[in-house]
């Protein structure tokens, strides 16, 4: 979890780095863009996900928590 949305994406662009070689998938998920993209993403399947603490608790109540 990070702070801001630049920190989330300097992070996950670092992560891709290292999940690139162990074939892993890293998706950021933050505020200020479209939240049906990010989901999309999310289903695609991710190993690491890095987010923003707004970001996470939209997607937990649109998901009921889950």
């Amino acid at each position: 979890m990070t702070p801001t949305r630049e920190l989330a994406l300097q992070t996950t662009k670092e992560c891709k780095k290292f999940a690139k070689l162990f074939d892993i998938r890293c998706v950021a998920v933050y505020g200020g863009t479209g939240i049906s993209e990010q989901i999309a993403e999310l289903k695609r399947g991710a190993e690491i996900i890095v987010c923003t603490p707004g970001r996470m608790i939209d997607m937990l109540a649109a998901n009921g928590g889950m």
